[in-house]
């Protein structure tokens, strides 16, 4: 299997082993375009690999932080108390870059920029660039993908 995010149409598809795609969803990707510089803000290109899938059992708008569940569930009212907040919910898909000098080691490592497929509030519109970096999904979408791929799932990001 393989996860194939295409920047500019703003979706992630899972193709299977024979070439097909076997779902398609639509994302949000950084608000500040393509890039791999650590602090930019903005998505990174290339190869990539899910390095670690965080959540596992977690209910649908969990929240969390460093990777950790917090014990919130997000709702539009908890939303609205908080509403500066970039809520990482559901799921996390966390990915290292496959490729020395673009997007893995020094300063233009994904993982160490904690680049992350996961899950959004579900009133954040898809198909339109507005995170700071991540690729964000409807959170019942994140849920269903990563219960379809195992941790080592190679990603690739286009742009």
């Amino acid at each position: 299997m393989l996860i194939r995010i295409h920047i500019p149409t703003q979706t992630l598809e899972l193709i299977g082993d024979d070439g097909a795609c076997i779902r398609r969803y639509l994302v949000s990707t950084a608000k500040n375009g393509p890039g791999e510089q650590t602090g930019s803000h903005r998505t990174p290109r290339g190869r990539h690999v899910v390095r670690a899938k965080i959540g596992a059992g977690q209910p649908i708008g969990a929240a969390f932080r460093g990777r950790r569940p917090t014990g919130e569930v997000w709702t539009p009212e908890v939303g609205a108390q908080m509403p500066e907040r970039d809520w990482i919910l559901t799921r996390i898909l966390w990915l290292s870059g496959k490729e020395p000098g673009v997007n893995r080691l020094g300063d233009v490592d994904t993982m160490r920029r904690y680049i992350y497929i996961h899950g959004t509030p579900d009133t954040e519109p898809m198909g339109v660039p507005l995170s700071i970096g991540c690729v964000r999904m409807r959170n019942r979408e994140v849920a269903e993908l990563f219960d379809l791929v195992p941790a080592g799932t190679p990603v690739e990001i286009l742009a």
